[in-house]
């Protein structure tokens, strides 16, 4: 019995040449991150039960006050630095897990950058010991000057380039009034930087649309490769440690921030939850 002829779609298949790329080894990075210490580190955080209602909950009453802190009681609040040397340490333990040659420093920014650790490394101790002596400092500071954390990258870069590295910085904001303002000049790109910024809603006294829009500036005027800048305004820890994930790709690897589509969502919800989510990575010019 005649067996039916193959397909002409099959055929043209398999004769089509082959697609493969070859592998290339990406460079290893030196990441320097920079954390805000103004007293707004310090604002403290939402809860993911109390930010999300009940799904087709309609009460108005009044919420019912909180045991207080201790045994038995409501767990102590937990401040924007606690979130971010949380999600700092998430960074590092995942980005060792990808590649052992990554290697981290650390600052600080007041009024201007301090060193918190110079040199980059690889050991995880050492990073968390840095991690953990961050703190908000409880005073405001009336600049942000990113000068100095231009000048230290840039010198930085010239150094890993030289060994074969890839030099990223990464920039954690936490003030919705105090714009960031620098003085570098046009010069040669050798470092990428990415940005998460924190910040209070909108008010009439603050303006966290003019701090987003200086931060986009300084981005795109420092950036040798496709940096991301997340922010949210929703003052929820798990928002944070989202955007930290997202920043844990390769500056090689990377789409357009424009075209970027994850996290992904892998479950149906509620209309009242997925609206707190959508809002909680909303930008900020759609907050105004």
């Amino acid at each position: 019995m005649a067996t039916d002829p193959t397909p002409p779609t099959a055929t043209a298949a398999a004769s089509a040449p082959r697609y493969s790329l070859p592998p290339v080894r990406l460079p290893a990075e030196d990441i320097l991150f920079c954390v805000d210490v103004d007293l707004e580190a310090s604002a403290e955080m939402k809860s993911a039960a109390a930010s999300a209602p009940s799904p087709g909950s309609t009460s108005t009453a009044s919420p019912q006050p909180q045991p207080p802190a201790g045994a038995g009681g409501a767990r102590p609040a937990v401040r924007r630095m606690d979130a971010v040397r949380q999600a700092l340490l998430l960074f590092v333990h995942s980005k060792l897990t990808m590649c052992p040659d990554h290697r981290f420093a650390f600052a600080s920014l007041g009024e201007t950058v301090s060193m918190v650790k110079k040199d980059f490394s690889s050991d995880v101790g050492s990073a968390m010991e840095a991690i953990h002596s961050l703190s908000a400092s409880e005073s405001r500071y009336a600049t942000a000057d990113l000068t100095q954390l231009f000048k230290i990258a840039c010198q930085e870069g010239k150094m890993a380039e030289s060994q074969g590295r890839l030099l990223r910085v990464v920039l954690i904001y936490c003030r919705s009034s105090t714009k960031p303002h620098h003085q570098w000049p046009v010069k040669p790109k050798n470092f990428t930087l990415d940005i998460i910024y924190l910040h209070d809603k909108p008010t009439a006294d603050n303006c966290p649309q003019k701090v987003y829009d200086a931060l986009v500036d300084a981005l795109e005027h420092v950036s040798q490769y496709e940096g991301y800048i997340l922010e949210t305004g929703q003052g929820l820890a798990r928002v944070l440690f989202r955007q930290m994930c997202i920043l844990l790709s390769h500056p090689l690897q990377r789409c357009i921030q424009d075209d970027l589509d994850i996290p992904k969502q892998v479950a149906k919800k509620t209309p009242a939850i997925e609206a707190v989510q959508n809002e909680d990575g909303a930008p900020v010019s759609s907050q105004q």
